[in-house]
């Protein structure tokens, strides 16, 4: 940063995307009262794929490596020095042998040449990228093995596995390690600059990792995009670990200039130079009134100086993110509507309950391809039915009940073919448990048209 466990996870990482509904209407279960009118959607649900375990040892075998290059270097991987191209070549031929179609962007500052380095994934579509990305150069006053290696190694360690599953996301997967940033977000800056208004248009979002190690660690999440910023909650959640909003880092690293593009922005933080609070430390663990990094921009920043269940929780995050993210369905052109109130779902047998979102200015009716998130909070999700009700009262099915889904949570996207519907109204989600003995709440949901 500039001065300036997936399967613990299983339960929560499905993204559904349903099809369009079947002319034939299915009928609702008995325990669910149907409203008066009722088009049924179709069951065939595809699920996003299951994000890996991101292995702990890879990712340390990436920062050994990053801390050798820097002892044969002067001790350092900054800019323009023999270190940071070292590290970057080390970078590029791992995503080479992995299948990547690698570019290496230069410019110069500071009187010497910089190197980005940018990572392509086959396939995807071209028009919605999702990339991931981190700075890779270090000051000059040490090896840089939290800041920012910690980061890359994860990103790194991430596109490699995205290489071994033969991944087929849905959204075009693009990785970068920035140069300069130690400098004033120097790399970054200049990639972002390079791209047309047209190429910037394309960016589903950008995920920032700077600093996820660190040794006294918090849990920071970026508070930018909504969408992005509830991905990584989620993924903390099912760990049971609160998180907070990153405020430290704030425009501080390479995700300002691509925010300042008007391109959507996230990422995680585990803290630097900031002191730790009592009330951190007894959620999070740690030591109270000691920096989250005291080696920050200093030359004890070395392989020791890592937090491994940080690296280890925070590197799972990254492909969370990124399977999770990049399996979305396209956001619809229209515009969306939200609501987070939580709405507690009773057990079996009462009533089913709704949330209700009232949409206005939309002209027409809504599209063949409304989208519907839905983020359910529930200890046994094969429980629940779930509907969509449009304003006249028409019932569309987004989930049925199954006795074998044992999982947690529903945290999925739905297409809808509301087209006969009129898009402004009270259009609401609507949620019933069918069996007993568990519990949750909607968190939020949205409509996009």
């Amino acid at each position: 940063m500039s001065l300036s466990v997936s399967r613990r996870l299983a339960a929560v990482t499905a993204i559904a995307v349903a099809g369009l509904f079947a002319p034939a209407a299915l009928a609702a279960p008995a325990a669910l009262a149907a409203p008066a009118a009722t088009a049924a959607a179709t069951a065939a649900a595809t699920a996003a794929p299951t994000p890996p375990d991101i292995p702990l040892a890879n990712v340390k075998a990436h920062l050994a490596q990053l801390q050798s290059i820097a002892g044969n270097n002067g001790g350092n991987r900054a800019h323009g020095k023999a270190g940071y191209k070292a590290s970057i070549d080390y970078v590029k031929a791992k995503l080479d042998a992995a299948g990547f179609t690698t570019t290496l962007q230069t410019f110069t500052t500071s009187g010497a040449t910089g190197y980005n380095l940018i990572a392509d994934w086959p396939g995807g579509d071209p028009n919605s990228v999702l990339m991931a990305g981190s700075h890779l150069d270090s000051v000059s006053a040490g090896p840089g093995i939290n800041d920012n290696g910690s980061g890359s190694a994860a990103v790194l360690e991430t596109a490699l596995a995205v290489s071994r599953a033969g991944l087929q996301p849905t959204k075009h997967l693009r990785f970068g390690w920035w140069g300069a940033e130690e400098l004033g977000l120097v790399g970054s800056k200049y990639y972002v600059n390079s791209l047309s208004s047209t190429e910037k248009a394309k960016f589903s979002g950008y995920l920032n990792f700077d600093m996820i190690g660190s040794p006294n660690p918090g849990y920071f999440v970026y508070d930018d995009d909504p969408a992005i910023e509830q991905t990584f909650k989620t993924y903390f959640a099912g760990l049971n670990i609160p998180t907070e909003i990153e405020t430290e880092g704030d425009g501080r690293s390479d995700h300002a200039p691509f925010k300042n593009a008007g391109i959507p922005v996230g990422g995680l933080f585990s803290g630097a130079d900031y002191t730790k609070t009592a009330a951190q430390a007894q959620k999070w663990g740690g030591t109270s009134g000691k920096a989250f990094d005291a080696c920050y921009h200093a030359s004890c920043d070395t392989t020791a100086n890592i937090d491994d269940t940080a690296l280890d929780r925070n590197s799972d995050a990254i492909a969370y993110a990124v399977w999770n993210l990049g399996a979305a369905t396209t956001v619809p052109p229209g515009p969306s509507f939200e609501n987070t109130a939580d709405v507690n779902i009773p057990d079996s047998p009462a009533a089913a309950v709704t949330s209700p979102i009232t949409v206005s200015g939309v002209t027409g009716n809504a599209p063949a391809t409304t989208k519907v998130d839905v983020n359910i909070v529930h200890t046994y999700r094969g429980d629940l039915v779930i509907d969509l009700i449009a304003p006249d009262g028409t019932a569309y099915r987004l989930k049925n009940s199954s006795g074998s889904d044992s999982a947690d949570n529903v945290i999925a996207s739905y297409a809808v073919n509301a087209s006969s519907e009129v898009a402004n109204g009270v259009w609401k989600l609507q949620v019933k448990d069918v069996a007993a003995q568990d519990v949750g709440y909607i968190n939020s949901w949205k409509i996009t048209f």
